[in-house]
């Protein structure tokens, strides 16, 4: 009887899993095999939230192998090393994996690749996992890839997107082979740190998310996505992270269901598309600017100050507050609160991205390499926004996206019995009521934040 190892990475699930059914097709047995990675944790991608997250995801995937007669098996260390020792114990001919985009991924392929190759074995690099579509398979004419999103939208809609496939019925598992225990979210609790809001995670939530989103939210997601208090985007982004959703399902359910609010979502499946590419070609974009401004970012004792306020959500902006406050309890952030903090910490604050970007990646849950770097070098200016010098004022998009200030008092309760939209200028209450508010006054004035923004990049 042949084996094959199907090493699981950021796809845990059995529905859509590309590698899983061609280890089943072509092996009589399956090693379904998860390696908690010292070296994704010495580089902390691993913090509290996503290790409870991954622990829901790791319990749900094996739960599933188990109704059809299989199991995952657990091990920790370096990667490399572990597959290969798995894949030795079993007797394996195959290894599965999908691709990946980071150079810390492209790295780990080749070092596992070559390791296997000596002892006989090969590696099977899936495309089209992680992704709806592979990072390389859209590319313009004399170019590795795509730096504006419009064209590279264009192309991608035009691609066909591979069909979903079922989850296998039976997983057979060689027996012998040792697991360390699946990782519960009681023991990732227990070492601290979770934000009390942490949605939970795994394939059966991300299915049932996904069924109710295509009940609900989605035919009017075009018109109601930017509404802060509405809460109306799918919350999928932790499940296309982990992978407990396949974004090329994703986007055939939304195109079966059709309409405006079906394309827009779409839109933004696209967007990860679009940062995954990028980021395949361009690795060092992760921690250099994509394209150079030559900015001068502040430093110093005054910016850690400032740094810190808008941490901990005590701009004095409310709705950047909000904002903040809501990634720290749920690990989640409104889309357009993501876009209203990083611009306020850059282009307000004028402090480094960089900041902002390891902020976020030590509290979100959907804490993507190519997602989140990107997203902050597009506000940032020094990405791939064709208007690098653009600033949201976040008093005029409270006003557009929160009208009635139901997402601040939400989230800043220091407000909740400041009316109506009134709720986003707080300074400006009367001096009575301004005196009973246990919150501050604006660390930094919009029109000064400005001219030092326009100074700093040498637009003024």
């Amino acid at each position: 009887m042949n084996t094959a190892v199907v090493l699981f990475t950021s796809d845990l699930r059995l529905h859509d899993h590309p590698p899983l059914r061609a280890a089943v097709a072509s092996a009589d047995r399956v090693v379904p095999l998860f390696v908690r990675d010292d070296g994704i944790e010495a580089a902390g991608f691993a913090p509290p939230n996503r290790r409870a997250f991954l622990a829901d995801c790791l319990t749900d995937l094996d739960e599933g192998l188990r109704e059809r007669g299989g199991r995952l098996v657990v091990r920790s260390g370096d990667v490399v090393v572990e597959v290969r020792a798995v894949a030795q114990e079993a007797d394996a001919d195959e290894v599965h994996m999908a691709a990946g985009v980071s150079g810390y991924a492209h790295v780990r392929e080749d070092r596992l690749r070559t390791a296997l190759e000596k002892d006989g074995r090969t590696l099977c690099v899936h495309d089209a996992v992680v992704t709806a579509l592979a990072p390389g398979a859209v590319v313009p004419s004399g170019g590795d890839h795509f730096a504006v999103f419009t064209p590279y939208h264009r192309r991608w809609s035009q691609q066909e997107i591979r069909g979903a496939l079922a989850a296998p019925r039976t997983v057979r598992v060689p027996a012998g082979i040792r697991s360390e225990p699946v990782p519960s979210r009681a023991d990732a609790e227990k070492a601290g740190g979770v934000s009390e809001g942490l949605a939970p995670g795994g394939e059966r939530e991300a299915r049932r998310r996904l069924n109710a989103w295509e009940r609900g939210g989605l035919s009017r997601y075009d018109e109601r996505h930017d509404d802060l208090a509405g809460d109306a985007t799918s919350r999928l982004s932790p499940h296309l992270h982990f992978g407990t959703l396949s974004a090329a399902e994703a986007v055939h359910r939304a195109r079966a269901v059709g309409g405006p609010g079906a394309e827009a979502f779409v839109r933004q499946v696209c967007w990860r598309d679009f940062h995954h590419q990028v980021l395949a070609a361009r690795q060092d974009a992760a921690a250099a600017d994509y394209r150079p401004r030559h900015d001068r970012w502040r430093s110093g004792k005054d910016a850690e100050v400032d740094i810190e306020a808008w941490k901990n959500g005590r701009t004095g902006y409310p709705v950047v507050d909000a904002a903040m406050r809501q990634l720290r309890h749920e690990g989640w952030m409104h889309n357009r609160g993501r876009l209203l903090a990083a611009s306020f910490l850059t282009k307000t604050l004028y402090v480094d991205w960089r900041v902002g970007a390891r902020h976020f990646l030590e509290l979100l849950v959907d804490g993507d390499l190519a997602n989140n770097q990107l997203n902050w070098q597009w506000v940032a200016g020094t990405g791939t926004d064709t208007r690098p010098n653009r600033v949201l004022n976040p008093v005029r998009q409270a006003r557009r996206y929160d009208p009635d200030g139901t997402y601040v008092r939400r989230w800043v309760p220091e407000l909740e019995d400041v009316d109506g939209s009134a709720v986003h200028e707080p300074w400006k209450l009367p001096d009575a009521a301004r005196a009973r508010l246990d919150y501050p006054g604006p660390i930094m004035a919009l029109g000064d934040g400005l001219a030092r923004f326009k100074e700093g990049r040498g637009t003024g």
